[in-house]
């Protein structure tokens, strides 16, 4: 019977220096492969009652006689079945042969010598790069490669008699069903023994291809059959063998087909989620089952498991097999379970060593899970599990082996010095840690310091991400720590070989909120602090960070409140973030806001708040101040229906409707002036009510205003560098950007450093400003030019656009015509008699105007222009002064006080200028109804001058 093979031949072990508790399968030569498979599984027996406690990982347990349970129980299977079925065993010639290993002068190996590294400390790029570049690796302990001849026996071909039973009795298993194990084992033996046949049958194999997707069914259900929680059977075991002789015959089982792949996942899960060692032993002897030793079954099973894995990758030139295992075994590495987590290490260790055993590569590869896989590993090297922490720091010194040869078929020929610069690199770690190389691979940090010079970007990438994917493993918080440092380690290193920022910054923020070790937490800001302190990041960080719902949950505010950044990138990360409220200000006028400016000015308010960028702060206070004033223009009366908001944003939350994008604005300018310690204009803008000023539609201006005094008054020298700040700024933006950086400038201009500009930017452009369509900018500009007159330096510039001031008489709006008077009132005194002439003509027209106050003022001004009459100008001006006096002499009856009062006033300079004395009476504020003999004295006076001046 073709099952009883298995039970022959002694098992391979590799000595191994450290301790494991689970079995170790040595790495296969390929061309003899399919011969060991056979006798790799011994079944002898260990007493039950004196079995001694073996050094599995040191490999001594498989070179010891094995004499347990599970060939008892396996032989006793066997020895029911009837001789019919044993077609095959009197026909058996046994013949030894000898299975060669890897040596180190093989063709195949990278154990080359490190003196040949040599040639590229040089540095000279005349020199070819070659895999004698290559270092030795030094690892975790000396593992001699025996040349001396490992014997097994090979069998005879099979007749084909032979080959037409076995054929005829698997075929009976697909039209039927496998009851009992017996039967399991029966087909599991004459499909194993089949495929030797492979080579030579042809009809051998035209049936094993045709029936694959029979083979793949029959071998599902046999695992689903098996008891999930339990070991007492082989038919694992078998199936793992029967897995291994196909594969090495080229038909795999595994790959392929959607059915195929989820044979895989079964197989994997059922034996990395058995019960621990000491679990099933507790479980078998609560419930006995015959005379099956469950520990070394398991030992068994899993080493048949292991080398199904590794027949699996001996002739894998493309590493696509390699890939696809990684694949499947993946989920397992993160396992919360400790023995799950030692199980899928130790069989992904052992592929990888039989992988750099056998590794002949071949274009183009299809391993796409390099970084994804030293990420994995590394951060496994630092496992609070001593076991698993061994296990894959022999993963990662075959790892290493096969990143080396991996990068050497794949370099950039025309780019040799990039590998040579990391090939030197890693020869200085590994020298550097030679003598420690337990040490080295036990440690996260220095292992990826080793390898992220082989890495490229989207591997480095994968890097990244696993290694954010692993922060999640809550169980150990030790692992997070070591994600963490792990993390900003490779960032460090390999910051500018980063191409998928946006995708780590994804990971980051995905993972954050379930990170709750303050360490941990620190560490990952830390990281996002150096990507985005690094220019080539700075604005992918930043847009990636705006894209998310504001007001900004905890997680992200901490982010924006902690970032960790050296002295000299925090004004470049402040000042891009600026930029990007900045860009939106400089836009026109859209229907609705842009969600950006809402998002950087809430980020701006955490940044501020955090107070870490506290001296960019300072440096940028200006720039900072004048955006948000902008800002908060932009933003009145507006709601987040009235902001661009990305689609899907808000998909798990809506809108907060006490939140407006003026609410972000006044916060953000509240918390930058107590950061920059603007207490004073604080208050002075609290007591004023100047918020409420700044925040409404027709008052805004006047809060920049108090704002801008306050400033002025109280800081001077930040208000005189926002004044020189706004200069070249006054005529960029839209007009709400114009209006809120004009109206800062011109309250400034009362600052004496206002006389240093050049009257380019003063006086000329309050000229254009005179001429806008937009009232409030003539209104800007008058205010402006009011506060130069303060300094008798401005004057002489000023006087050119005496016109237009004179012209701003006739406006409509009160402002405008208060404004233009205020003016006219400082340099009524230096016009000349022109434009005084036309000024009083036009005053003259404002006498009675409805608008009490531009009534007053101008009855002011016509009296001041009069007083500023030379005597060669009097005569020529007479005529107007006596045109004006009954309009003067009535509206010093007017019902406003201030109007009356200020008529009698002006009616008395007009008489001095004509040199007359006026009555007592005229200077009475009694209503003349009430007492007309007074009324008709000064009717009669004012009747004798003019007849006189007749």
């Amino acid at each position: 019977m073709p099952l009883s093979r298995r039970g022959r031949g002694s098992r391979l072990a590799g000595s191994r220096a450290a301790t494991s508790s689970l079995p170790r399968a040595t790495a296969l030569s390929p061309k003899h492969a399919q011969l060991l498979t056979r006798r790799r599984h011994s079944s002898e027996q260990v007493p039950p009652a004196s079995e001694p406690q073996a050094d599995f990982r040191s490999g001594k347990w498989l070179q010891e006689p094995a004499t347990g349970d599970a060939r008892d129980s396996r032989q006793a299977l066997r020895a029911r079945m009837s001789s019919k079925h044993r077609i095959c065993s009197q026909e058996e010639v046994q013949e030894e042969v000898v299975i060669p290993c890897a040596y180190d002068s093989d063709s195949q190996s990278v154990d080359l010598e490190l003196s040949n590294f040599e040639t590229i400390k040089k540095g000279s790029s005349s020199i070819e790069l070659t895999d004698l570049d290559i270092p030795d690796i030094p690892g975790l302990h000396c593992e001699p490669l025996s040349h001396s001849p490992r014997h097994l026996t090979q069998q005879d071909p099979l007749s084909e008699a032979i080959v037409e039973k076995l054929i005829q009795s698997i075929q009976k298993v697909f039209n039927g069903e496998l009851k009992g194990e017996l039967e399991k084992l029966k087909f599991l033996g004459n499909l194993s023994s089949l495929s030797q046949a492979l080579p030579y049958d042809e009809t051998a194999k035209s049936f094993i291809h045709s029936h694959i997707a029979d083979i793949v069914h029959t071998l599902n259900v046999l695992v689903q059959e098996e008891r999930p929680h339990s070991l007492s059977s082989p038919v694992r075991q078998e199936v793992f063998v029967t897995i291994a002789d196909l594969s090495y015959q080229d038909v795999h089982l595994l790959f392929g087909s959607e059915d195929r792949a989820e044979l895989f996942s079964l197989i994997i899960k059922s034996i990395i989620t058995l019960p621990s060692v000491r679990t099933l032993t507790q479980i078998q002897e609560i419930m006995p089952n015959g005379t099956c030793n469950t520990e070394c079954l398991y030992r068994q099973t899993f080493q048949a498991f292991s080398e199904m894995l590794q027949s699996l990758v001996v002739k894998d030139p493309h590493l696509e097999n390699l890939d696809t295992i990684i694949k499947h075994l993946d989920p397992w590495l993160q396992s919360v379970k400790d023995h799950e987590r030692e199980r899928v290490t130790a069989s992904i260790a052992q592929v990888l060593k039989c992988l750099s055993r056998h590794l002949i590569l071949k274009l183009p590869l299809r391993f796409q899970r390099l970084g994804h896989l030293v990420a994995l590993m590394a951060l496994l090297c630092g496992d609070p599990q001593e076991k698993v922490a061994e296990e894959a720091a022999e993963g990662i010194h075959s790892l290493l082996h096969i990143t080396l040869r991996l990068k050497y078929i794949t370099h950039d020929k025309k780019n040799q010095q990039s590998l040579k610069r990391a090939l030197t690199k890693c020869r200085e770690f590994l020298e550097l840690y030679s003598s420690a190389a337990k040490c080295f691979y036990s440690c996260p940090f220095r292992i990826a310091q080793v390898f992220e010079g082989f890495l490229d970007s989207d591997e480095l990438c994968q890097f990244i991400m696993t290694t954010f994917d692993t922060l999640k493993n809550l169980k150990h918080p030790c692992i997070q720590r070591s994600a963490g440092e792990l993390l900003l380690t490779l960032a460090k290193n390999a910051e500018s070989q980063f191409e998928k920022v946006p995708e780590i910054m994804g990971v980051i923020c995905a993972q954050l909120s379930i990170i709750s070790q303050p360490r941990v937490r620190q560490q990952i800001i830390n990281t996002v602090s150096l990507f985005i302190s690094r220019p080539k990041y700075t604005d992918i960080v930043l847009s990636f960070l705006l894209c998310h719902p504001v007001p900004y949950n905890r997680h992200l505010a901490e982010v924006w409140r902690m970032l960790a950044v050296e002295l000299p990138s925090t004004t470049w990360i402040l000042w891009r973030l600026l930029r990007k409220l900045q860009k939106c200000h400089n836009e026109p006028a859209q229907e609705k806001m842009a969600y950006v400016a809402v998002a950087a000015t809430d980020a701006l308010y955490e940044v501020f708040l955090g107070n870490r960028l506290r001296a960019a702060t300072f440096r940028l206070f200006p720039q900072l101040l004048m955006t948000l004033l902008i800002q908060i223009h932009h933003s009145i009366g507006l709601t987040m229906s009235d902001v661009d908001i990305p689609s899907g944003l808000y998909t798990e939350q809506e809108v907060p409707s006490e939140v407006t994008p003026l609410c972000f604005a006044m916060q953000a300018t509240k918390t930058l002036l107590l950061r920059t310690c603007c207490l004073q204009e604080f208050n002075i803008m609290e007591k004023n009510k100047g918020w409420a000023l700044l925040g409404g539609k027709d008052h805004h201006l006047q809060g920049v205003f108090l704002l801008a005094n306050a400033l002025l008054e109280r800081n001077r020298l930040l208000a005189q560098k926002v004044m020189y700040l706004l200069v070249p700024l006054l005529n960029r933006g839209n007009d709400k950007h114009k209006l809120t950086s004009a109206g800062f400038f011109v309250e400034l201009l009362r600052s004496p450093m206002a006389k240093r500009l050049p009257s380019i930017y003063s006086v000329a452009r309050f000229k254009d400003w005179l001429q806008d369509g937009n009232h409030l900018f003539r209104i800007l500009g008058l205010r402006g030019l009011y506060n130069l007159v303060g300094h008798q330096e401005m004057r002489e510039d000023i006087k050119s656009l005496l016109p237009n001031i004179v012209d701003s008489l006739r406006e409509t709006d009160e402002k405008i015509v208060l404004s233009a008077i205020q003016i006219l009132l400082q340099l009524v005194r230096t016009m000349d008699f022109t434009t005084l002439a036309a000024m009083m003509r036009t005053l003259f027209s404002l006498f009675g105007d409805v608008r009490s106050d531009v009534h007053r003022f101008s009855v002011t001004l016509f009296g001041a222009a009069i007083k500023s009459v030379k005597n060669p100008d009097k005569k020529s001006i007479e005529n107007q002064v006596l045109d004006s006096l009954v309009p003067l002499l009535l509206y010093s009856q007017d019902e406003n006080d201030a109007v009356a009062e200020e008529s009698r006033r002006v009616l008395t300079i007009c008489a001095q200028f004509l040199k007359w004395k006026l009555p007592q009476e005229v200077y009475s504020k009694d209503p003349w109804h009430i007492k007309p003999t007074e009324a008709g004295t000064i009717c009669r006076f004012f009747g004798k001058k003019v007849q006189g001046e007749n």
